[in-house]
């Protein structure tokens, strides 16, 4: 039994390993070597060319798409700290059914994926003006990571001893001052969790951008740009691999250097709910 677990592990691990070895390795290729023999290392074949050339690539900035990612990811992440985590604090703290069946209405919304909510969020911004606007696309990013977070938070405050909001209430606090003075210092690690995830999920994010920027904004994140710099009757791998690695090392290297704090923050959140 413990061959096969191994056995079926080694197989999810190089399919999971081949295309990044792909893209790693045909990013340093000439069109010609890409094609016919995509898998080969040989030092002869490769060359830094390609990625200096997708850097200065006249048909996307990629530095001013790292800069409209950043931005984005920030402005996300402000916002569902300030919306998600007084929230989860009232959920938290309160036994009452209503506050239950309202954290099992963002529970729900972790289930739902975000391209099914697109033709009626379309909608939406465009009646509120908000369509192709950067506030359109960060209040619609915002909501999608409400769920995960509202879910995360409330489990971690419910480890919190409430004598602590007790302490604060006999000092004259008030819900709001307890909160983000004393409960709110102690969720760092599950708020950095949430934080890194959201990073990833906005980051990667492609159909969402592609759809409510849109090219009339003129504004191009990561993702987006890449499908801009693709060329529309013939695709030239020396762009699309080299911008691709570009766009894809920054959440890998952080991935790997702020893993156990993702899991740490996970594991945490989830003993008691």
């Amino acid at each position: 039994m413990k061959a096969l677990k191994l056995g079926f592990m080694g197989v999810v691990t190089v399919l999971m390993l081949v295309p990044m070895y792909l893209l790693v390795v045909n990013a340093f290729k000439a069109q010609q070597d890409i094609v016919t023999d995509p898998f080969s290392l040989s030092p002869d074949l490769l060359t830094t060319e390609y990625l200096g050339k997708a850097l200065s690539n006249p048909d996307f900035d990629i530095v001013k798409g790292y800069a409209v990612t950043i931005l984005f990811v920030v402005l996300v992440n402000v916002l569902s700290v300030l919306l998600a985590g007084p929230v989860s604090y009232v959920i938290s703290r309160r036994t009452r059914r209503p506050y239950r069946m309202l954290l099992l209405l963002f529970v729900a919304g972790t289930f739902i994926p975000s391209q099914v909510l697109l033709i009626p969020v379309v909608y939406t911004l465009k009646f509120l003006g908000l369509m192709n606007s950067i506030p359109g696309f960060v209040l619609f990013e915002t909501a999608l990571t409400l769920p995960f977070s509202v879910f995360l938070y409330t489990g971690y405050i419910s480890t919190i001893p409430r004598s602590l909001d007790e302490a604060a209430t006999i000092d004259g606090a008030g819900a709001h001052r307890t909160f983000w003075s004393v409960i709110f210092p102690l969720m760092r690690p599950v708020v950095a969790t949430m934080v890194i995830l959201n990073t990833f999920s906005v980051w990667n994010d492609f159909a969402n951008p592609q759809i409510i920027l849109g090219p009339s904004s003129g504004l191009y994140t990561i993702t987006t740009g890449i499908y801009a710099a693709v060329g529309e009757y013939s695709t030239d791998y020396t762009v699309v691999f080299p911008t691709l690695l570009l766009a894809a090392a920054p959440p890998l290297i952080a991935f790997v250097l702020l893993q156990r704090y993702i899991i740490g923050g996970l594991s945490t959140g989830a003993v008691k709910g």
